[in-house]
């Protein structure tokens, strides 16, 4: 099955590229390859919510940081296909790099980058299994709790 019909089965509506914030392209293109820049969890260009992951009053929810980093590669998903002209190009994903900015204490940033990896993988099937870094930060750029970037590949 094509990504695009892929997509449709799951009700998945990929999102608009989401403009750089900063001097960087959303995606590049290098042999058969694609690699997007770090893509916040950006809705409608506002991030849905702002600071650190972690248990308690004043921080975000590993759950809700779980569907952050959905967003997040969905819109590196959308960065990837607009560089390459289409969904139906790409063949799979090779790495998903994320990023949780979170308190000291918090060592769950494997269970909220799933996030990516599980919606890659019901998008792509076996061709969506990748190598994958889940990394604790102290702060992203503005005060996103997750950013994810992904390498894809294409034909």
């Amino acid at each position: 099955m094509s990504v695009s019909g892929r997509l449709l089965e799951l009700g998945i509506e990929l999102p608009s590229v989401v403009p750089p914030v900063a001097a960087y392209v959303p995606a590049v293109v290098h042999g058969d390859l694609v690699y997007t820049s770090g893509q916040l969890p950006m809705v409608d260009g506002a991030l849905p919510a702002t600071g650190k992951v972690g248990e308690g009053d004043d921080l975000v929810a590993a759950s809700d940081a779980q569907t952050m980093a959905r967003r997040s590669a969905l819109n590196a998903l959308a960065a990837a296909a607009d560089v390459v002209g289409g969904v139906d190009r790409l063949t799979g994903v090779v790495k998903v790099t994320g990023f949780v900015a979170s308190v000291p204490e918090f060592t769950g940033q494997p269970r909220v980058i799933n996030g990516a990896s599980e919606v890659l993988g019901e998008i792509f099937g076996d061709a969506g299994r990748h190598a994958r870094s889940a990394v604790g930060v102290p702060v992203l750029p503005l005060d996103s709790p997750v950013e994810v970037e992904v390498v894809f590949s294409f034909a």
